[in-house]
């Protein structure tokens, strides 16, 4: 067999292997998220924009949870764990829910970009982040307006949503854009090894973002949701949401899942990739 033979009958077991989800090597997974990016940068506007709104009201279960498990547990040094665990239901419902997350955004259409270096393919990843953070944050926006102005879980849990809160915007700028890195790059940690968990995907969902919350990292998204929660209660001004909390986090969040997963996974199958590449018109010696 030919080395041109051999290339095609590598690609052709690749592409088996993806499509059954198979042996779960950093090729594997590369393609099944490539592949998912190619179809969500394809996606409808409106239908994206719903989505992200969707997941921008999931998300708040990640206040409104270790809210109201911070109001019924007695004050002591294991409790903040266990609350913490709360924070992890928001994420349980996005990403099982397959609803828009920004920061799932920052690994999965970045490999069909990776791929793909054009103009065009650049335009329709902008364009995906445009409209699911746009939906993310009014959606975060609106049912913190909700949470901070309403009676539905009483007085105390209401103070818990406030004490939980405080966090968003209570570090300087640099020390926020660090919590954000490691964030983001925790959450495309998660997206990259998703594909090979199967049935232990929710413990892997679970596990990963509740150690986002019991390291207190910033997430752009979960934390708009407390953040928009001081504002709307008269904490903090939209002007410290904006500079303490938002821009810093964004882009650390960005740039611990561009640069620190995307391009390092990809880095590591680029031979393979353009191997395949190079043979991806030539006919199956099947």
């Amino acid at each position: 067999m030919t080395d041109r033979a051999e290339a095609v009958a590598k690609r052709d077991e690749t592409i088996d292997a993806v499509n059954a989800i198979g042996r779960p090597d950093a090729l594997v997974l590369h393609e099944v998220i490539r592949r998912e990016g190619d179809e969500e940068l394809r996606r409808h506007g409106v239908a994206l924009f719903l989505s992200a709104f969707a997941a921008g009201l999931s998300i708040a279960l990640s206040l409104i949870v270790p809210g109201v498990l911070k109001a019924h547990l007695p004050e002591a040094e294991w409790t903040a764990l266990i609350t913490s665990m709360g924070y992890a239901v928001g994420f349980l419902v996005v990403v099982l829910g397959r609803q828009q997350l920004f920061t799932e955004n920052t690994i999965t259409p970045i490999l069909p970009l990776l791929h793909d270096r054009s103009m065009k393919t650049a335009w329709r990843v902008l364009r995906l982040w445009a409209i699911v953070l746009t939906g993310n944050i009014l959606a975060t926006a609106a049912i913190a307006t909700v949470l901070a102005h309403s009676e539905a879980f009483g007085p105390a849990v209401t103070a818990a949503f406030a004490e939980i809160s405080h966090h968003a915007i209570a570090f300087p700028f640099g020390t926020t854009l660090v919590k954000a890195i490691f964030a983001g790059w925790m959450i495309a940690l998660m997206v990259w090894i998703l594909p090979a968990t199967g049935s232990a995907a929710p413990f892997v969902i679970f596990l990963m973002t509740w150690l986002v919350s019991m390291c207190g990292l910033a997430h752009v998204v979960a934390g708009s949701v407390e953040a928009f929660f001081l504002v709307a209660n008269g904490t903090a001004t939209l002007a410290e949401y904006g500079t303490k909390f938002f821009l810093p986090t964004l882009v650390g969040n960005v740039f611990g899942g561009v640069a620190l997963v995307a391009v390092l996974n990809f880095g590591q199958v680029a031979p393979e990739v353009e191997e395949h590449r190079e043979v991806e018109d030539e006919p199956s010696p099947r």
